[in-house]
Formats: structure tokens, C-alpha cells, sequence
């Protein structure tokens, strides 16, 4: 079988940069005494998952307070823009120090 000459371009599919990366925000050091803030899009079982993991974390860290994903509504789909361009302000008034989002596929 003859091998074929041909040359061809070829192009990188990702686009260029246009942010830099952040550095990361600093971490807990515990969840003891913490207000954890419960995010969810609606789409693949939160209701079942965020109290398994409230109950594992309320084992280790006894003080630890949850706010409700019903507290924000859906993270996806209507209204989705508005809910996350306010969440930083509603997060900050309900007094959450920590969040736990769940997304579905």
C-alpha cells in the first residue's frame, strides 16, 4: 500500500486563555461550630444525599449548623442567573462559612 505525501494543519481545539487562575480561597480548619450552606440544581437525588452527608458530618463535628438547599432553590435552569449572581450576599446573610454543592447529570 503507497504511503501518501499529503501534509496537513492542524489546530489545537481548546481556546486561548482569557482569565488567569485565582489563587484558592483558604481552607477550614474544621467544620466544629460551622454553618454549612447546602446547593443543589434539583436534578439527580440531593434530596437523599445532603442528609447522609449531614448526618456523617454532624457524627465528626457535633456543632456543625446546615442551611437547607430549599433556603436557594434550584442552582440550574430558570432563574439560575439571578440566584447565583445574589448567592455570595444570601450567603453571606444567612452566615454560611462553608458550602456543599450537589450537581446532577
Amino acid at each position: 500500500m503507497p504511503q501518501s505525501a499529503a501534509t496537513y494543519s492542524v489546530f489545537w481545539p481548546r481556546g486561548q486563555k482569557t482569565i488567569s487562575i485565582s489563587p484558592l480561597a483558604d481552607r477550614l480548619g474544621s467544620l466544629e461550630g460551622r454553618t454549612i450552606a447546602f446547593l443543589w440544581d434539583y436534578l439527580f437525588r440531593g434530596d437523599e444525599i445532603f442528609p447522609i452527608i449531614e448526618r456523617a458530618i454532624k457524627e465528626r463535628f457535633p456543632s456543625a449548623r446546615f442551611i437547607s438547599y430549599e433556603e436557594f432553590g434550584s442552582t440550574h435552569g430558570e432563574g439560575e442567573q439571578a440566584l447565583l449572581a445574589g448567592l455570595p450576599d444570601k450567603l453571606k446573610v444567612l452566615g454560611a462559612e462553608a458550602v456543599i454543592s450537589g450537581m446532577g447529570c
